[in-house]
């Protein structure tokens, strides 16, 4: 008789991963798809059996040819099912670039336009009204060398 472990019956959730890179002006650095209107910071979804923290760094490896370790976690997003999408976490980590890295960055083309630093309020019109509200929990956190849990964007608990 074959034992299932009771984890491998359980529901499984989406997850992303991201880095939110930040510079001295608190400009926030933003990548233009070329798949979708919407502007993003550098980040994506998370493999299978890969942690959250693995894929920041790959997805910024693969986005901006980059290869960095995140710094520490400041958001955690349980985002609810939209559409066709099923719920998700979503976690991003802080990131630092020094000059010589912004001149080593290189784009896949198919994937991505450009990139350029941001204001917050040029930020907000560029990405969905999800991610801006993540983006500026994360800031409010690097701020506050807090971490925080949100729902849908929204502050929950930290």
């Amino acid at each position: 008789m074959v034992t299932i472990d009771y984890t491998a019956t359980l529901p499984t959730k989406r997850a992303a991963a991201a880095v939110l890179f930040t510079d001295g002006e608190g400009r926030v650095l933003l990548v233009e798809p070329t798949y979708k209107p919407d502007w993003e910071i550098p980040g994506g979804a998370v493999d299978l059996n890969e942690s959250p923290f693995a894929a920041a760094s790959r997805e910024v490896m693969e986005e901006l040819g980059l290869a960095i370790t995140p710094g520490r976690l400041l958001v955690t997003d349980w985002v609810p099912p939209r559409g066709t999408r099923t719920e998700g976490l979503m976690f991003v980590f802080a990131g630092q670039l020094r000059e010589p890295d912004l001149a080593a960055i290189r784009l896949p083309a198919e994937e991505l336009r450009s990139w350029r630093w941001c204001t917050e309020a040029e930020a907000e019109e560029r990405m969905s009204p999800l991610l801006a509200r993540r983006v500026r929990a994360a800031l409010r956190a690097a701020d506050h060398d807090s971490t925080l849990y949100l729902e849908n964007g929204e502050v929950v608990a930290g």
